[in-house]
C-alpha cells in the first residue's frame, strides 16, 4: 500500500502544502487527492508569492482584472478566492463524505495585521463571506493579538486554521481561544460544531540551531518540541473540559504539523512525516516531501502520547545553551516578518505584471 494511504489508516490526515493555479489547471491536484488520498491544503502568502512570480499561469487573470480596474490587494485577493474556491470544490465531495472532518483548504489573512486583534476578525469574516464554501478555513496567526480574535472567529462561526505556532505554550493559548469561543457558542444556544486545526511548524526550530549544537542534536529539536506539545495535545482531549463540550457535539481541534519539509540535505528527505505519525492530527506537507514519502516512506507506527522522551532531549538543548522558550517566540516573531514580507513582494509581482 502507498505509504501516504498508510497514514490515514493510523488516523493522520495528510494535506498539501501548495497551491498554483497550474495545479489546478493540469489536473494535479485531482491527481495527488486520488494517488496519496490528500485530504486537504493550505496556502499561505510565500506560496502565492512564488506561485505568481514563478511562472505565467496568472498572467491572463492579472491583464484581463487590471483592465477592470483592479490593482494591488484586491487583485491578488481575486486570483487566491479563485484558486481557494477551485480547490475547496475538488476536496467538497470528501468533506461531504467524511461529515466535515476532511477536505479542507486554507486562506490566510492579511499578515500586515498580526498586531491588530480587530483587523484580523474583520478581515476573517470578510474572507469567510467571500470565499462561500463550507471546507475553507480561514487563517490567523497565534499571536497575543491573534488568539484574541481567534476566540471571536469561533464564536462567530468561522472555521479557523491558527498558524504560526511554534511551542506548546502558544498550542496552548490557541487551545484556550477555541475552547472559549465554542463555550460562549453553548451558552448562547449556537451550534457548537466550529472546525478548527492548531499548526505547529517544526522544522524551522531545527534550522534555527543548525550552527549552535553539537551534531547529535542536530535536527531533533523540532521533533523533541513536536512531542511535548502532542502531550499537551492527547492531555486537552482527556480533560474533564473537553469531554464535557464533546458531549454536546463540540469538534476535537485537531493539531497540524507544518514546516515539515526537510531543510538540512544531510537529514532524510522525510525526516518529520516519519517522525511525526500520530492519530487525530494532520500533517501538512510540501509538494517534493509529498513526492518523497510516497515513493519511500515507511509508516512505523505512532507518537508516544506521553511525548517520547521530548522533555528529556528538550533537556539537552538548554545544557547546550538553547533557551527554547525565547527561541519559540523570536521563530514566531520572525514568521510573521516573513509573511509581512512575501506580502509585500507578492503586491510588489502584481503591480509589476499588472503594468
Amino acid at each position: 500500500m502507498n505509504p501516504a494511504m498508510r497514514l490515514y489508516e493510523m488516523g493522520q490526515s495528510l494535506w498539501l502544502d501548495n497551491i498554483t493555479r497550474g495545479l489546478l489547471t493540469s489536473g494535479t491536484l485531482e491527481k495527488y487527492i486520488h494517488d496519496y488520498d490528500l485530504k486537504g491544503l493550505t496556502s499561505n502568502p510565500s506560496i502565492f508569492e512564488a506561485a505568481i512570480h514563478g511562472a505565467d499561469f496568472y498572467d491572463e487573470a492579472i491583464r484581463t482584472k487590471s483592465a477592470a480596474g483592479l490593482k494591488g490587494e484586491a487583485l491578488f485577493l481575486e486570483l487566491a478566492l479563485e484558486d481557494l474556491r477551485a480547490a475547496a470544490d475538488l476536496f467538497l465531495p470528501m468533506h461531504v463524505e467524511t461529515h466535515g472532518l476532511e477536505g479542507w483548504v486554507s486562506m490566510e489573512v492579511s499578515p500586515l495585521l498580526v498586531h491588530d486583534a480587530d483587523g484580523t476578525l474583520a478581515e476573517a469574516k470578510s474572507l469567510h463571506k467571500k470565499l462561500q464554501r463550507p471546507n475553507a478555513f480561514i487563517k490567523i496567526p497565534g499571536t497575543p493579538e491573534g488568539v484574541k480574535a481567534i476566540e471571536e472567529a469561533i464564536f462567530a462561526g468561522i472555521p479557523v486554521n491558527v498558524t504560526l505556532l511554534f511551542s506548546r505554550e502558544h498550542y496552548l493559548a490557541a487551545a484556550e481561544a477555541y475552547l472559549r469561543g465554542i463555550e460562549r457558542r453553548i451558552e448562547q444556544g449556537l451550534d457548537p460544531k466550529v472546525a478548527s486545526v492548531a499548526s505547529l511548524f517544526v522544522s524551522r526550530w531545527d534550522a534555527a540551531v543548525k550552527d549552535k549544537v553539537p551534531d547529535e542534536l542536530k535536527n531533533k529539536l523540532g521533533i523533541a518540541v513536536a512531542g511535548q506539545t502532542y502531550a499537551a495535545y492527547r492531555e486537552l482531549l482527556a480533560s474533564p473540559r473537553w469531554k464535557q463540550l464533546a458531549e454536546q457535539g463540540a469538534l476535537p481541534q485537531r493539531l497540524l504539523w507544518a514546516s515539515t519539509g526537510t531543510k538540512d540535505p544531510a537529514a532524510s528527505d522525510i525526516l518529520y512525516v516519519q517522525s511525526l505519525t500520530a492519530p487525530n492530527t494532520v500533517n501538512t506537507v510540501p509538494e517534493k516531501t509529498l513526492l518523497a514519502f510516497a515513493d519511500h516512506g515507511v509508516v512505523n507506527g505512532s507518537m508516544p502520547t506521553e511525548g517520547g522522551g521530548a522533555e528529556k532531549v528538550l533537556k539537552q538543548f538548554a545544557e547546550a545553551g538553547i533557551d527554547v522558550a525565547a527561541l519559540g517566540a523570536q521563530l514566531q516573531t520572525e514568521g510573521a516578518e516573513a509573511f509581512s514580507k512575501s506580502w509585500k513582494q507578492l503586491l510588489d509581482v502584481i503591480a509589476e505584471k499588472s503594468r
